[in-house]
């Protein structure tokens, strides 16, 4: 059988696409797109520039929509996004229904036009423009820009799976006390919430500061979790603190699985894996359609080799030569062997944290949490076994099965208890940390290599060199230079911007501040170790060996196979111990034609020929 692959371009199939796409790798399938709207006021507060040079609340606005736009391009190209302005004199949305609202992006995918139009908002030129093409200190209706937002979401057909509303103001009161606007305002934001649109405030610093409670608290979506505390956080007044929360609210908290983790018979509480840390990854390349420039599909088909006929995938089977047979088996049955059992966790029995070993640590942990909307009280149990395996100071041992066609791992469930900062900011979440244990055979034991033992005084000088060079070290400090420097050239390769310099390689070591801070500690270190005379940065290379005659390198004898030897194979059911290059000869040697390359289609050639 052969396969073809094409390459084509068909809009038609572009939400299957989006549904069948993988995000984050192999963890999970994604089923929709996440959508999110900027709603800002454009009234004139925010224009007023801070203290000392600080940029406006304006100003800091843009600045995070633009910082989201790029991460969305990087991270989720696909999400939609949207950008609308209330308070301004002119108006400009769907079927022009709302007055003083301006919808100044669509709710469509972040893309390069749409942050350099971002860009063209900021700075003085900025509110400039903003002036000139809207205008600002327009009349204030909350509750028009929210219906307005509602009709964005209604003309999109596409599945969403998250929807998210972030207003940006610095006036706590918009309506300036009219309790007929603010209670249609109150109206309009409860329709929103029961269509699932999760509305979050990021109140910006203002004189005399910003309370929420008036107004807001009945505006903005209840905390999806216990430990959020964002109605209660102070104004932003530094752009920092403004990116971070919205990061925060922005960020889909998504799980790589979502199983039951049974405690005893009947007992079952619904929890979530999270990865607390993936490692960054350069995209891989994409294909473009050389007219459009458009990405393209891939899709394989597989023919007969003889009729040449399109293969259905009922067609197709699998087989294994055993015992001198072809065992032809179906799909279904393939399905079979590889599962073990349903996904799901079984509560196997507790161990003193004195018995988890460093060398246990086998692959990156991840974080298990409670599923409430999964199975009700699932939260409460959660807690409960959380709170006595503290108090007990053990962890709990489970097999887990993550997901289908997963073979089962051992996984050691050790407790984390809630960490809050001095503002009762929660730093790390009460949970699980998922230890995944190693099995007998992923632990060998190593010869320790037989070295001179260093004397007393040769290790109290490295103990002094080690104290020179400590720092202290955040693993968060430092980036990967030639992912930065990837991202840069696309950022300015998409908005004609200039060369980016390159990136700065923090991990390289500094060696003038080392050799400052060492002084002459390593040449009395050399002198304790090395014998007089011996540079150990000039080694000697390693010699080449020669063959006899000629001067060149010996090459490996070639190995052939006898044909007695090889009907013996053939008879035994052994001619899998062959390597591909003996197979190869051994074709060549006898006479066999064979069109394939792979081991197996040799093996069958082989067996064909010299078999019984």
């Amino acid at each position: 059988m052969a396969q073809w692959n094409a390459f084509y371009h068909n809009e038609e199939d572009e939400e299957e696409q989006e549904e069948g796409e993988q995000s984050g790798g192999e963890y999970y399938k994604s089923t929709g797109r996440d959508s999110l709207v900027f709603l800002v006021d454009a009234s004139k507060e925010m224009f007023i520039k801070g203290e000392d040079g600080q940029p406006s609340n304006f100003d800091m606005t843009m600045e995070v929509v633009r910082s989201v736009y790029t991460g969305k391009i990087i991270s989720s190209h696909r999400d939609l996004m949207a950008l609308v302005f209330y308070g301004t004199e002119q108006s400009k949305n769907p079927r022009n229904s709302f007055k003083h609202v301006y919808v100044y992006h669509d709710l469509d995918e972040p893309g390069a036009k749409r942050v350099r139009e971002v860009d063209a908002l900021r700075g003085e030129k900025g509110a400039q423009l903003v002036e000139k093409t809207m205008g600002i200190g327009g009349e204030t209706s909350l509750a028009d820009a929210l219906w307005c937002c509602a009709n964005l979401y209604s003309d999109i057909k596409l599945r969403l799976s998250h929807k998210r509303l972030m207003i940006f103001s610095c006036r706590d009161e918009p309506h300036g006390g009219d309790s007929a606007k603010d209670r249609l305002a109150r109206t309009k934001a409860g329709d929103l919430k029961e269509t699932g649109v999760v509305i979050d405030l990021m109140h910006l610093m203002k004189p005399g500061g910003f309370d929420v409670a008036p107004f807001f608290r009945d505006i903005v979506s209840p905390p999806e979790d216990e430990g959020d505390l964002g109605l209660q956080l102070e104004p932003c007044a530094k752009m920092e603190d403004l990116r971070k929360r919205v990061r925060a609210k922005e960020l889909k908290k998504r799980a790589m699985a979502r199983i039951n983790l049974c405690l005893g018979e009947g007992v079952n509480v619904a929890v979530g894996i999270y990865a607390t840390a993936i490692a960054a990854k350069k995209p891989g390349p994409v294909k473009l359609y050389r007219e459009s420039n458009e990405p393209v599909r891939s899709k394989t088909r597989t023919f007969h080799t003889q009729t040449g006929s399109l293969l259905l995938p009922s067609e197709i089977k699998k087989a294994q030569v055993y015992g001198k047979k072809q065992i032809v088996m179906e799909k279904d049955e393939v399905d079979a062997i590889k599962k073990f059992e349903d996904p799901g966790m079984v509560l196997i029995g507790f161990k003193p944290m004195e018995r988890l070993k460093r060398h246990h640590h086998i692959r990156p942990s991840t974080f298990l949490y409670p599923e409430e909307g999964e199975v009700k009280g699932s939260a409460c149990l959660f807690s409960a076994l959380l709170t006595k395996c503290s108090e007990r100071n053990v962890f709990a041992v489970c097999r887990c099965i993550s997901r289908r066609n997963c073979p089962p791992r051992f996984v050691a469930l050790v407790p984390q208890n809630e960490e809050l900062d001095e503002g009762k900011v929660q730093i790390t979440p009460p949970g699980f940390n998922m230890i995944y244990l190693p099995y007998a055979d992923d632990l060998r034991t190593l010869d320790t290599p037989r070295c001179p033992w260093a004397s007393k005084t040769q290790v109290d000088k490295m103990k002094e060199i080690v104290t020179k060079l400590r720092f202290k070290y955040r693993s968060d400090a430092f980036e990967n230079p030639v992912i930065q420097q990837h991202y840069r050239n696309l950022e300015a390769l998409a908005l004609d911007m200039d060369a980016p310099e390159n990136t700065e390689d923090l991990i390289m070591p500094k060696v003038e501040q080392i050799n400052q801070r060492l002084g002459p500690l390593v040449q009395d270190f050399k002198d304790l170790v090395y014998p007089n005379g011996y540079n150990p940065e000039n080694k000697p290379g390693a010699k080449r060996k020669t063959a006899d005659a000629g001067g060149g390198a010996d090459k490996k004898p070639k190995v052939e196979v006898s044909e007695d030897e090889l009907r013996a194979h053939v008879q035994n059911g052994t001619l899998v111990k062959l390597t591909v290059p003996m197979l190869k000869d051994a074709c060549k040697q006898f006479g066999v034609r064979t069109t394939g390359t792979k081991k197996q289609e040799l093996m069958d050639a082989l067996i064909a020929k010299l078999g019984p």
